[in-house]
Order: structure tokens, then C-alpha cells, then sequence
């Protein structure tokens, strides 16, 4: 019916009707889109909350050093034994040795004989090699024929690259050079042209690291000739055998660096393929030969100040979670329609809109759980350790009182903390990073069941049960209000969040469907009024 039409016939005021239908609707319409306004509020709190707690994980396990960043960004994760802050090693002589101890180096003095230093197997030309007047060119630099044949085949244990060159005049020996060097068989090639020499050689040390050069370079007339190898070669390339013989190097013999040689204590003629190296958790890197002593201890400052900055940060995500659900709720300050806020300055609708914001998740029940969580996590023992600590407080790590304004914060007895760290540190960390039992470790926690969790959970240790249990939290945020623009940043804190989001909810997270819903119920209204 078109009420426009009928009035000018009855004398009914369709114009003042249709105002008031307008009126209405508008009225409808933004109810709706202030409903939707809040929901798209409540998402962002959401997730910046959960950006929080994901970064809380990458960062402090960062400072920890469980994880470490490739150059590409990929996490990986490091075991606890291999943590290099814990131990600290002093070497009594630096020009000889220098050493760093992980986690798990005994404490102790070890007295380190170097007999031999590791080597590359390394080749160089033993004068100027160029016979021309011009290094254009092969054939020019070395008064080669255009169509003589340079064919050579460089063999190592990581593989093989083969240069086969004529027309000689099209080719220069720095090409020659960057096709050995981009083969990536673990040797480096070099033309050094102010002192016109060639250089070749394996890119690491040690017995393990071979290299063979077969040359079978031809002149235009069939006759062999030596380029790179052989006697009078071309490149004039010679080594330094193990006894310091300057050798020629022979077609088709196969050459190799040298092991480092010592002696660790009463182990007596230890080869290393490199001078960087490990025994019993102490990291060492030889520079000459000679005896030195490293001298490995708990270094309890260091530890200390790992678990002080921890626990700074978790008081900080603690206040922020706790700050938003006491936030005061201002229910007269809704959303501003877009009437409203053409009659408002920007700062005042900046006020405004932070008051609106204000409490939407007052007592929210998910970040209620994670607090919760968090806090009682911390406190519950750790199931079947080995060493002397299997609670928090034995190691002067407690809550503050509630009644100071800080309640839930952790507080360190600092003098209580560095006497556990100093008489028993394996137990320190046991105590806060203990793995949980293999069947319980690679198992996904969506599809264990509640008393597996539960079990995970005991058997963890606490900073490890923490991450846990924020992981489980940021899951369930994700799930209620999706993952915003950090998929990514969930994916490195653990791929099963946005795995299971997937799985589980198609990617459309609760408040999604809600939005979508006023969409809907949006679109509708508007629609209506088309009829009238």
C-alpha cells in the first residue's frame, strides 16, 4: 500500500506519517547497529587481551632462551639442558680457550690440553698465474685457444660440481669462480686480482670434510693439460699437507681437513672435527695450542635476575587481565550514532567512546578462568620430580597480600631465592620447567580428556603448566571472538589454537555469528522500509 497516494484523496496527513514511520525506523536501526558497535568493541578488547597473552609466551620464553628466532622468523624451540645462562665457565687462559657451560654441566675444574688445532683443507696459487696481457678472458689471460676445453670436476662429502668451459674467450676466470661458489658443496673459491692469485677451499674443519679435483681439461688438439690441478697447472694451485710439505695437488686424489686434538682431563687424544665443541655441557672454542683450566659454577645473579624479569612480567599480564575485569561499567554511555557524533568535537567523542568501552567484559567469565588459572597453577605441586622442590614457596616465590592492593602478584624473598639457586639450581629448574611424561607431551590437548590434562598439568612444571594454561585461554578467546590479525602470532605460540579454531568452529568465531546476526536483522529493517 502507498499511503501517499491514498492521503491526497482522504486528507490524511501522509507526510507526518511517514515521518514518524522514518523516525521510527531510524530509531530500530540504531539500536542495532549500537548493539553491533558493542560487539565489535568487545572483539577488539578480545583480542588485545589475547595478543597480550601470546606475546607473554614468546617473549619471556625468548628471554629464557626455550625458543629461538630463525632468520626467516620461524620458532624453534631449545631444550632446557641447553639454557646458557644458568652455569657460567671461566677459562684460566683466553688465548688458548675460552668456554660457556649449559645448563647441565657439571660443576667442577677441568684442565684442557690442545695438541692440535682442527683445520680446513685449503689450496692457493704459489705465484701470479696470468700469462696475458689482458684478464678479460681465459683465453686471453692465460694464452689459451678459443676452443681449448677447461673441464674440471670439484667432488666434496656434501657434493659435486663440475666446469666444463670452451670458447674461451667468452669466459672469464671470476665465472669460473662464482659457479664453483653457488654449487654450495661446502667450498669457497677466490680470485684475488691485485695479487692475481686463486684461492680454494673447504668451508669447515675437520677429517669428516673431503674434497677431490679430477681435471680433465683438453687443448683444440686433443692433449691433456692440468688447469687446476696436477703438476704446472694453469692455476699454479698447491696445498700444505699435515706434515707442512707444500704439495701439487693430484687429479683425483681425495684431501681432507684436520681434527682437533686434546686432551680432557685423564681422556687422553679426544679428536674434534671443529674447534667449537662440547663434552659434558661445557661449549668450548680453541684458539692455539697449550693447557688451560675452565673453572664451571652456578652463576646465581644470572639466575636470579631470569626468574626476577619473569616474574615482573607476569605481575604486569596479572594487573592488565585483573584491571579490565574491575573496569567500571558506564551504562549510560552507549555508542554514539552517526547523528550524535556530527554534533560532538573529536575529543569529545574520544571521551565518550572510552567511557562506552569501559566494562564490557566486567567479570568476564573467560578471563576470569585464565586468571584463575594462572594464579592456583602456580601454587598446585609439581607431580614426581626429582629433586628437593616440588612448590613455589620453598623457594621464596609467594603471593602478595590482598589486602596491600596487589593481591595475586607474585613477590620474591630474594635471599631465600638465590639460596636455592645456589645449593640445588637443577632442582630450581626442574621445579619450573619439567617436562610432563612422553605419552602426555606430544599429545594433542583436544583430544585428551579432562583427567589427561589434568594429569599434564601436575606432572609440568610451573612456568611450563603456566604456558599451558594461557595456551587453553587463548583458545577460548579465539574461539569467542576469533583471532583478528594474529593468526600468525597464535601459530608460533602453539599450531593447535588456530588448528582447532579451524576444526572446531570453521574459522567463525561466537561473536562473528552474533555480528552477523545484526547484519542480517540490519539489512532487513532497512528493507522494510522499501515497502512503505
Amino acid at each position: 500500500m502507498n499511503m501517499r497516494i491514498g492521503g491526497l484523496a482522504s486528507g490524511i496527513d501522509t507526510e507526518s506519517i511517514i515521518k514518524e514511520l522514518m523516525s521510527a525506523h531510524r530509531t530500530r536501526v540504531n539500536k542495532l547497529e549500537q548493539e553491533k558497535q558493542i560487539l565489535t568493541w568487545k572483539q577488539e578488547i578480545y583480542n588485545q587481551l589475547n595478543k597480550d597473552l601470546a606475546n607473554f609466551i614468546l617473549e619471556t620464553r625468548k628471554e629464557f632462551g626455550l625458543s629461538t628466532t630463525t632468520s626467516t622468523g620461524v620458532y624453534l624451540n631449545n631444550s632446557v639442558s641447553s639454557l646458557n645462562w644458568v652455569k657460567k665457565a671461566t677459562s684460566s687462559n683466553t688465548q688458548v680457550g675460552t668456554a660457556t657451560a649449559r645448563a647441565d654441566a657439571i660443576e667442577g675444574s677441568y684442565e684442557i690440553n690442545v695438541i692440535q688445532l682442527a683445520k680446513n683443507w685449503a689450496a692457493a696459487s704459489s705465484d701470479k698465474i696470468s700469462t696475458g696481457t689482458s684478464k678479460n678472458n681465459l683465453a686471453s689471460q692465460f694464452g689459451l685457444a678459443n676452443n681449448d676445453n677447461i673441464n674440471f670436476t670439484i667432488t666434496t662429502n656434501k657434493g659435486s660440481v663440475t666446469i666444463n668451459k670452451a670458447d674461451l674467450s667468452s669466459v672469464s676466470i671470476n665465472d669460473i669462480v662464482k659457479e664453483i661458489n653457488s654449487a654450495n658443496i661446502g667450498v669457497t673459491a677466490i680470485y684475488d686480482a691485485s695479487l692475481d692469485r686463486f684461492f680454494l677451499q673447504t668451508k669447515e674443519t675437520g677429517q669428516e670434510n673431503t674434497i677431490q679435483i679430477t681435471d680433465n681439461s683438453k687443448y683444440e688438439n686433443g692433449d691433456n693439460f692440468n688447469f687446476i690441478a696436477g703438476e704446472n697447472s694453469i692455476l699454479k694451485l698447491k696445498y700444505t699437507d699435515h706434515e707442512g710439505y707444500t704439495q701439487d695437488i693430484i687429479s683425483g686424489e681425495v684431501y681432507s681437513g684436520v681434527n682437533a686434538l686434546i686432551d680432557f682431563g685423564a681422556a687422553k687424544g679426544i679428536s674434534q672435527n671443529s674447534n667449537q665443541f662440547t663434552i659434558n655441557g661445557i661449549n668450548f672454542e680453541i684458539q692455539a695450542t697449550g693447557t688451560f683450566t675452565v673453572q664451571v659454577a652456578t652463576d646465581i645473579d644470572a639466575v636470579y635476575e631470569k626468574i626476577s624479569n619473569f616474574v615482573n612480567k607476569y605481575n604486569e599480564l596479572i594487573s592488565k587481565l585483573t584491571q579490565v575485569m574491575e573496569e567500571k561499567r558506564y551504562r549510560n554511555y552507549g555508542p554514539l550514532t552517526k547523528e550524535q557524533k556530527e554534533e560532538m568535537s573529536e575529543k569529545e567523542i574520544e571521551l565518550w567512546e572510552e567511557k562506552a568501552k569501559s566494562g564490557l567484559i566486567k567479570q568476564d567469565n573467560i578471563i576470569s578462568d585464565i586468571v584463575l588459572n594462572m594464579r592456583s597453577g602456580f601454587f598446585d605441586k609439581v607431580a614426581d620430580v626429582t629433586g628437593i622442590f616440588n612448590n613455589l614457596t620453598q623457594i621464596g616465590i609467594s603471593t602478595e597480600s590482598y589486602f596491600s592492593g596487589k593481591g595475586g602478584a607474585l613477590k620474591i624473598d630474594e635471599t631465600k631465592l638465590k639460596t636455592a639457586i645456589r645449593d640445588n639450581v637443577d632442582s630450581v629448574l626442574e621445579l619450573l620447567f619439567k617436562e610432563p611424561s612422553e605419552e602426555l607431551r606430544y599429545k594433542s590437548e583436544s583430544t585428551m580428556t579432562s583427567s589427561e590434562i589434568q594429569e599434564k598439568r601436575s606432572q609440568s612444571g610451573l612456568i611450563r603448566r603456566l604456558y599451558d594454561n594461557i595456551v587453553a585461554g587463548i583458545k577460548n578467546i579465539v574461539f569467542k571472538a576469533g583471532a583478528g590479525d594474529n593468526a600468525d602470532l597464535y601459530r608460533n605460540v602453539n599450531s593447535s589454537i588456530m588448528i582447532d579454531f579451524v576444526t572446531q568452529y570453521s574459522s567463525i568465531s561466537m561473536l562473528d555469528k552474533d555480528v552477523k546476526d545484526l547484519n542480517d536483522r540490519i539489512d532487513r529493517t532497512n528493507n522494510y522500509l522499501l515497502t512503505v
